[in-house]
Protein backbone atom coordinates (compact mmCIF):
# COMPACT_ATOMS: atom_id res chain seq x y z
CA UNK A 1 0.00 0.00 0.00
CA UNK A 2 2.83 2.46 1.28
CA UNK A 3 4.54 1.53 -2.22
CA UNK A 4 1.14 2.41 -4.37
CA UNK A 5 1.04 6.01 -2.49
CA UNK A 6 4.31 7.01 -3.67
CA UNK A 7 3.99 6.06 -7.07
CA UNK A 8 0.25 7.63 -6.87
CA UNK A 9 2.16 11.17 -5.56
CA UNK A 10 5.05 10.60 -8.08
CA UNK A 11 3.21 10.64 -10.63
CA UNK A 12 0.97 13.63 -9.68
CA UNK A 13 3.91 15.32 -9.49
CA UNK A 14 5.25 14.74 -12.73
CA UNK A 15 1.89 15.54 -14.05
CA UNK A 16 2.35 19.10 -12.36
CA UNK A 17 5.46 19.26 -13.83
CA UNK A 18 4.58 19.17 -17.18
CA UNK A 19 2.31 22.23 -17.23
CA UNK A 20 5.33 24.21 -16.52
CA UNK A 21 6.69 26.77 -18.64
CA UNK A 22 10.10 24.27 -17.97
CA UNK A 23 12.73 26.43 -18.37
CA UNK A 24 11.60 28.98 -15.15
CA UNK A 25 13.81 28.14 -12.44
CA UNK A 26 11.77 27.70 -8.88
CA UNK A 27 11.34 31.06 -7.19
CA UNK A 28 12.41 32.62 -10.15
CA UNK A 29 12.65 36.37 -9.65
CA UNK A 30 15.80 38.68 -11.61
CA UNK A 31 17.33 40.98 -9.75
CA UNK A 32 19.95 42.37 -12.18
CA UNK A 33 20.14 43.47 -15.97
CA UNK A 34 21.90 39.82 -16.52
CA UNK A 35 19.17 38.09 -15.34
CA UNK A 36 16.41 39.62 -16.80
CA UNK A 37 18.25 39.10 -20.14
CA UNK A 38 19.11 35.82 -19.75
CA UNK A 39 15.02 35.28 -18.51
CA UNK A 40 14.10 37.19 -21.76
CA UNK A 41 16.66 35.13 -23.73
CA UNK A 42 15.07 31.89 -22.43
CA UNK A 43 11.32 33.04 -23.36
CA UNK A 44 12.10 33.61 -26.89
CA UNK A 45 13.87 29.67 -27.16
CA UNK A 46 10.98 28.36 -25.62
CA UNK A 47 8.38 30.44 -27.65
CA UNK A 48 10.48 29.80 -30.94
CA UNK A 49 10.53 25.82 -30.29
CA UNK A 50 6.67 25.69 -30.22
CA UNK A 51 5.85 28.03 -32.66
CA UNK A 52 7.83 25.94 -35.46
CA UNK A 53 6.56 22.89 -33.88
CA UNK A 54 3.76 21.87 -36.47
CA UNK A 55 2.14 19.71 -33.42
CA UNK A 56 1.83 22.73 -31.12
CA UNK A 57 -1.94 23.31 -30.65
CA UNK A 58 -3.29 26.55 -28.79
CA UNK A 59 -6.39 25.95 -25.98
CA UNK A 60 -8.46 27.68 -24.13
CA UNK A 61 -11.86 27.08 -21.97
CA UNK A 62 -14.67 29.36 -20.22
CA UNK A 63 -15.67 28.02 -17.28
CA UNK A 64 -18.68 27.99 -14.63
CA UNK A 65 -16.29 28.89 -12.05
CA UNK A 66 -13.08 28.87 -10.40
CA UNK A 67 -13.49 26.01 -7.78
CA UNK A 68 -12.89 22.49 -7.34
CA UNK A 69 -16.80 22.18 -9.19
CA UNK A 70 -16.28 24.41 -11.75
CA UNK A 71 -17.14 22.52 -15.69
CA UNK A 72 -16.03 23.88 -18.76
CA UNK A 73 -18.54 25.36 -20.78
CA UNK A 74 -16.29 26.28 -23.78
CA UNK A 75 -13.54 24.78 -25.73
CA UNK A 76 -11.14 26.03 -28.63
CA UNK A 77 -8.58 24.14 -29.85
CA UNK A 78 -6.23 26.66 -32.73
CA UNK A 79 -3.67 24.95 -34.29
CA UNK A 80 -0.46 25.74 -35.31
CA UNK A 81 -1.16 27.71 -38.70
CA UNK A 82 -3.86 29.73 -36.74
CA UNK A 83 -6.80 27.26 -37.57
CA UNK A 84 -9.76 26.61 -35.14
CA UNK A 85 -9.66 22.98 -34.84
CA UNK A 86 -12.47 22.62 -32.14
CA UNK A 87 -14.39 25.41 -31.09
CA UNK A 88 -17.56 24.62 -28.77
CA UNK A 89 -19.53 25.60 -26.31
CA UNK A 90 -20.63 22.70 -23.57
CA UNK A 91 -23.38 21.98 -21.69
CA UNK A 92 -22.44 21.68 -17.78
CA UNK A 93 -24.00 19.47 -15.28
CA UNK A 94 -24.95 22.36 -13.32
CA UNK A 95 -26.38 25.78 -14.20
CA UNK A 96 -23.66 28.25 -15.10
CA UNK A 97 -23.63 31.01 -11.96
CA UNK A 98 -24.18 34.87 -13.11
CA UNK A 99 -21.33 35.78 -11.35
CA UNK A 100 -18.95 33.93 -14.18
CA UNK A 101 -21.65 34.74 -17.01
CA UNK A 102 -21.05 38.49 -16.28
CA UNK A 103 -17.56 37.69 -17.50
CA UNK A 104 -18.17 35.74 -20.69
CA UNK A 105 -21.60 36.29 -21.33
CA UNK A 106 -22.11 32.73 -21.33
CA UNK A 107 -25.78 32.01 -20.02
CA UNK A 108 -27.46 28.37 -19.70
CA UNK A 109 -30.01 29.39 -22.54
CA UNK A 110 -26.78 29.40 -24.83
CA UNK A 111 -25.94 26.11 -23.67
CA UNK A 112 -28.72 24.37 -23.30
CA UNK A 113 -28.53 22.69 -26.56
CA UNK A 114 -25.14 22.19 -26.72
CA UNK A 115 -23.28 18.91 -26.21
CA UNK A 116 -22.12 18.35 -23.14
CA UNK A 117 -18.40 16.70 -22.00
CA UNK A 118 -19.13 13.47 -22.74
CA UNK A 119 -19.32 13.90 -26.81
CA UNK A 120 -16.76 16.32 -26.54
CA UNK A 121 -13.82 14.31 -25.08
CA UNK A 122 -13.29 11.57 -27.26
CA UNK A 123 -13.07 14.37 -30.73
CA UNK A 124 -10.65 16.33 -27.49
CA UNK A 125 -8.26 13.90 -26.85
CA UNK A 126 -7.80 12.73 -29.95
CA UNK A 127 -7.07 16.19 -30.95
CA UNK A 128 -4.74 16.43 -28.26
CA UNK A 129 -2.75 13.31 -28.45
CA UNK A 130 0.84 13.14 -28.69
CA UNK A 131 0.79 17.96 -28.98
CA UNK A 132 2.14 20.23 -27.36
CA UNK A 133 -0.93 22.54 -25.96
CA UNK A 134 -0.18 25.69 -24.85
CA UNK A 135 -2.75 27.47 -22.66
CA UNK A 136 -2.07 30.75 -21.10
CA UNK A 137 -2.04 29.87 -18.15
CA UNK A 138 -2.21 25.91 -18.08
CA UNK A 139 -2.55 24.69 -14.46
CA UNK A 140 -6.43 26.80 -14.62
CA UNK A 141 -7.17 25.11 -18.12
CA UNK A 142 -5.33 21.66 -17.05
CA UNK A 143 -7.94 21.66 -13.79
CA UNK A 144 -10.93 22.56 -15.56
CA UNK A 145 -10.55 20.10 -18.51
CA UNK A 146 -9.91 17.32 -15.38
CA UNK A 147 -12.38 18.75 -13.41
CA UNK A 148 -15.10 17.92 -16.29
CA UNK A 149 -13.39 14.35 -16.95
CA UNK A 150 -14.03 13.38 -13.38
CA UNK A 151 -17.38 14.66 -13.11
CA UNK A 152 -17.89 12.02 -16.06
CA UNK A 153 -15.79 9.61 -15.41
CA UNK A 154 -14.10 9.71 -17.98
CA UNK A 155 -9.86 9.58 -18.92
CA UNK A 156 -7.88 12.65 -18.21
CA UNK A 157 -6.05 13.95 -21.34
CA UNK A 158 -2.81 13.78 -20.56
CA UNK A 159 -0.76 15.89 -23.74
CA UNK A 160 2.27 18.01 -22.91
CA UNK A 161 1.29 20.89 -21.55
CA UNK A 162 3.17 24.78 -21.49
CA UNK A 163 2.31 27.54 -19.90
CA UNK A 164 2.51 31.28 -22.06
CA UNK A 165 1.72 33.24 -19.28
CA UNK A 166 4.95 32.11 -17.17
CA UNK A 167 6.99 32.56 -20.22
CA UNK A 168 5.30 35.73 -20.35
CA UNK A 169 6.01 36.33 -17.15
CA UNK A 170 9.83 35.96 -17.88
CA UNK A 171 9.96 37.79 -21.62
CA UNK A 172 8.97 40.98 -19.39
CA UNK A 173 10.95 39.85 -16.45
CA UNK A 174 8.28 40.59 -14.31
CA UNK A 175 7.16 36.84 -12.71
CA UNK A 176 4.73 38.28 -9.97
CA UNK A 177 2.93 40.07 -12.50
CA UNK A 178 1.13 37.18 -15.05
CA UNK A 179 -1.97 37.63 -13.74
CA UNK A 180 -4.57 35.78 -10.83
CA UNK A 181 -7.86 34.75 -10.80
CA UNK A 182 -10.54 34.48 -13.66
CA UNK A 183 -9.76 37.82 -15.17
CA UNK A 184 -6.40 38.01 -15.20
CA UNK A 185 -5.64 34.50 -16.61
CA UNK A 186 -6.69 35.83 -20.07
CA UNK A 187 -3.95 36.87 -22.51
CA UNK A 188 -5.75 40.00 -23.38
CA UNK A 189 -2.58 42.80 -22.62
CA UNK A 190 -0.30 40.30 -23.96
CA UNK A 191 -1.55 39.78 -26.56
CA UNK A 192 -3.00 43.03 -27.62
CA UNK A 193 1.17 43.69 -27.11
CA UNK A 194 1.86 41.55 -30.18
CA UNK A 195 -1.16 43.42 -32.00
CA UNK A 196 -4.10 40.38 -31.20
CA UNK A 197 -7.56 41.43 -31.13
CA UNK A 198 -8.69 41.15 -27.35
CA UNK A 199 -10.05 37.68 -26.68
CA UNK A 200 -12.90 39.17 -24.59
CA UNK A 201 -13.07 35.86 -22.16
CA UNK A 202 -14.35 33.32 -25.34
CA UNK A 203 -12.63 30.66 -25.97
CA UNK A 204 -11.27 30.87 -29.47
CA UNK A 205 -10.43 34.28 -29.68
CA UNK A 206 -8.27 33.58 -26.14
CA UNK A 207 -6.53 31.00 -28.28
CA UNK A 208 -5.79 32.57 -30.81
CA UNK A 209 -4.50 35.66 -28.54
CA UNK A 210 -2.11 33.28 -26.63
CA UNK A 211 -0.90 31.87 -29.85
CA UNK A 212 -0.21 35.76 -30.93
CA UNK A 213 1.58 36.21 -27.31
CA UNK A 214 4.15 32.55 -28.45
CA UNK A 215 4.38 33.97 -32.42
CA UNK A 216 5.09 37.32 -30.91
CA UNK A 217 7.80 36.35 -28.06
CA UNK A 218 9.43 33.99 -31.00
CA UNK A 219 10.40 36.85 -33.56
CA UNK A 220 11.25 39.85 -30.76
CA UNK A 221 14.73 40.92 -30.20
CA UNK A 222 16.86 39.59 -27.27
CA UNK A 223 17.73 43.37 -26.30
CA UNK A 224 14.85 45.55 -26.47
Amino acid sequence: MVRGIAMERRVRSDREDRIRYRAVPSGFGPTSAGERLRARARAIAWASRVADDPATVYLDTETTGLGRDAEVIELAVVGADGRILLDTLVRPVGPIPADASRVHGIRDVHVAAAPDWRVIHERLCTLLEGRTVVVYNATFDRRMVAQSCGRHRLADPYPDWHCAMMAYAEFRAQPKAAGRGHGGHKPAQPGAAFGAVPGGHRAAADALACRAVVLGMAVAPLDE
